[in-house]
């Protein structure tokens, strides 16, 4: 583990920077810094592409649809959703969790988690259970049991489940993840990105890390050329995947762990320190 303060040895060809969002790029505010925006800003007028990697859906993205250059591309909903921002967050890729799959889950957890209240994210909102903390910016989605929520009369009839979110009122988060990973890793993708006690569940393989490996094979782009950033377990799978990656300074200890390097904290600039390094390292300006 090397620290912000010990800068590790970059790729001699930075391509791709990948950056979580909440906790990462963003301050506790949720807003982007004018450091962070100039960052971003000279990265793309160097050729680096930058991807924003978030658990977000893509009606969450306006916190940084102001600071989108280049391809427009994002990665939401943990890997789930590949979305255009310079349409509006107009989803192109789908990478779903079946609903058979998803009541599966949600069986295995209600036996293994009394208490556990769940959500579904789907193509084109969320919707909850009764009990389940509602989302003040979402007021029109559907409140039923989770049976009834993933209900479809016909097979491939219903719009896509991007993720299954699942809470628990009295477990830690950590406890809540380990045990919904031993009850369910072998049919879907569990992991966290809050730091209350909620889960995201995804479809097997759906990760922030194997949806941006197939963006960045489509443009011939390696893992040794990407820069990644990240401060919660759903970041891990991506930091372990990039040839360089740093967890932030308020970083859950195992993205600590996975990372290859740590920065300061996203209050402090913790993106934009970096990135000004790996420009600094190849030169820029320069163009693609």
């Amino acid at each position: 583990m090397t620290s912000a303060n010990a800068p590790l040895p970059l790729p001699a060809n930075v391509r791709l920077i990948a950056t979580d969002l909440d906790g990462t790029l963003l301050r506790d505010d949720k807003s982007v810094s004018e450091r962070t925006v100039a960052a971003l800003a000279a990265a793309e007028e160097a050729g680096i592409e930058v991807f924003f990697v978030t658990g977000r859906p893509a009606r969450w993205m306006n916190v940084v649809s102001d600071h989108v250059h280049g391809h427009g591309l994002a990665i939401c909903a943990n890997g789930a959703a590949v979305v255009d921002l310079h349409a509006g967050g107009a989803l192109l890729q789908v990478r779903p969790l079946a609903r058979s799959t998803a009541l599966d889950v949600v069986t295995r957890l209600r036996d293994a988690a009394r208490g556990a209240s769940f959500a579904v994210e789907t193509s084109t909102g969320i919707h909850y259970e009764p009990h389940y903390p509602p989302f003040h910016l979402d007021p029109g989605a559907t409140v039923a049991s989770a049976e009834k929520l993933l209900h479809e009369g016909e097979p491939g009839s219903a719009v896509p489940v991007l993720k299954l979110l699942a809470q628990h009122p009295e477990l830690t988060p950590d406890g809540f993840l380990t045990l919904a990973r031993t009850v369910a890793s072998d049919i879907s993708t569990v992991t966290r990105s809050s730091p209350t006690t909620l889960l995201e569940i995804s479809g097997l393989g759906v990760s922030k890390a194997s949806t941006l490996a197939l963006c960045c094979a489509e443009r011939g782009i390696s893992a040794d050329e990407v820069v990644a950033f990240g401060d919660m377990p759903n970041d891990v799978e991506m930091l372990n995947w990039a040839g360089v990656s740093y967890a932030m300074g308020n970083a859950h200890p195992d993205v600590i762990a996975a990372a290859s390097g740590r920065t300061v904290a996203n209050n402090e600039d913790g993106v934009a320190v970096v990135i000004e390094r790996i420009l600094a390292a190849q030169g820029a300006p320069r163009r693609a």
